[in-house]
C-alpha cells in the first residue's frame, strides 16, 4: 500500500477544496495516484469543488445571534459568489451557526473559528461540504462579538446588511431603531473623536485638493476645517440626524439623552464591502470562445 502523506493531503485539497477526511480516503483508494484521487473526488462530489477558492466571493449573507439575556452575541459575514446562493437555505444555516460558535466560544480569528465544531463536526469541514453541495466559493470572512453594558439589539436589512448594538437604558423599541438607524446611514464609528484616522487624512487630501482648485488660497485653511468638520457630523453616529425624525433635526445623541439612554457600541456589517467584484462581459466572452 502506497503511502499517503499528509503533503499528498494538503496537495489534493488545495485542488479541490473538499474535506481532508475525503483526500486521505480517495488517496488511499487510489493507492496514492494523484489524478485518480481527484477523479474519485469529482465523481463523488461532482466538478463543482474544482478550484471554488480561487473564485472571488463578494456576494454573501450576515448571520446575528444574542443570548435570550442580550448580554452576549456576535455579528458573522459569510461570503459566496452570488446572490442566488446568498438565499440558500443550508448557507443561511451554516452563517446563523457560526454566530452562535462565536458567542459561546469567542475564537480569536477566522482560523481559530473554523476548527471550532457545530453538530459535532469541524467548522472547516462543513464548510469544504458546503462548497461540494452547493458548487461556490463559500469564505468566513470576518465576525465580532460583543459582552454587553447593557442590553444587545440587532437588526439585518434584506441579509446584506446587519448591525448589532449595545445600548444602556432605553427600550427594545429605542434600541431596534437605534440599529436601523445604523443600517441605514451606516455610521464610521459612535462620536467625532472615535473616527479612524486614516478616513480623516483622506477626507483632508480631497478637501485640500478641492481648496487648491478654488482659486482662494487666502480661505484654503478654513474650507479644509470646514470640510472635516462636516465629515465628522456625516460619519460620526451620535451627531447624525435621527432617520424616523420626521422634522429631520433630532440627533441621535439627543434621541439618547431625551430617553436617558447611551451606546455602549456597535457594529455594522456589509456584505462584500472592500471586496473587489470581478465585472464579467458575458457577450465578449462569448465572442472570444466563438473565435468571433
Amino acid at each position: 500500500m502506497a503511502e499517503i502523506t499528509a503533503s499528498m493531503v494538503k496537495e489534493l485539497r488545495e485542488r479541490t477544496d473538499a474535506p481532508m477526511m475525503d483526500c486521505k480516503k480517495v488517496l488511499v483508494e487510489a493507492a496514492g495516484d494523484m489524478a485518480k484521487a481527484e477523479e474519485l473526488l469529482r465523481a463523488r462530489l461532482g466538478n463543482k469543488l474544482s478550484k471554488a477558492a480561487a473564485r472571488v466571493a463578494a456576494e454573501g449573507t450576515v448571520g446575528i445571534y444574542t443570548s435570550d439575556d442580550g448580554k452576549q452575541g456576535a455579528i458573522v459575514e459569510v461570503n459566496c459568489e452570488t446572490d442566488f446562493v446568498a438565499k440558500n437555505e443550508d448557507f443561511l444555516a451554516f452563517t446563523r451557526n457560526l454566530a452562535e460558535v462565536v458567542t459561546s466560544n469567542s475564537p480569536a480569528d477566522v482560523e481559530s473559528l473554523s476548527a471550532q465544531k457545530i453538530g459535532g463536526e469541524v467548522i472547516e469541514e462543513v464548510r469544504a461540504q458546503l462548497i461540494g453541495k452547493i458548487g461556490e466559493n463559500i469564505t468566513i470572512r470576518r465576525f465580532a462579538r460583543l459582552e454587553a453594558k447593557g442590553k444587545l439589539s440587532s437588526y439585518v436589512h434584506g441579509g446584506k446588511i446587519g448591525v448589532i448594538v449595545d445600548l444602556v437604558g432605553g427600550d427594545e423599541a429605542l434600541a431596534k431603531d437605534i440599529a436601523m438607524h445604523i443600517a441605514a446611514s451606516k455610521p464610521a464609528a459612535l462620536s467625532k473623536d472615535d473616527v479612524p484616522a486614516d478616513l480623516i487624512e483622506k477626507e483632508r487630501a480631497i478637501a485640500t485638493q478641492k481648496a487648491a482648485e478654488s482659486g482662494k488660497p487666502e480661505f484654503a485653511e478654513k474650507m479644509i476645517e470646514g470640510s472635516i468638520q462636516k465629515f465628522l457630523k456625516e460619519v460620526a453616529l451620535l451627531d447624525q440626524v435621527f432617520v424616523k425624525d420626521p422634522a429631520g433635526k433630532q440627533t441621535v445623541d439627543q434621541l439618547l439623552k431625551a430617553n436617558n439612554a447611551t451606546i455602549a457600541a456597535f457594529t455594522i456589517y456589509v456584505v462584500g464591502e472592500g471586496i473587489e467584484k470581478k465585472v464579467t462581459d458575458f457577450a465578449a466572452e462569448v465572442a472570444a470562445a466563438a473565435n468571433i
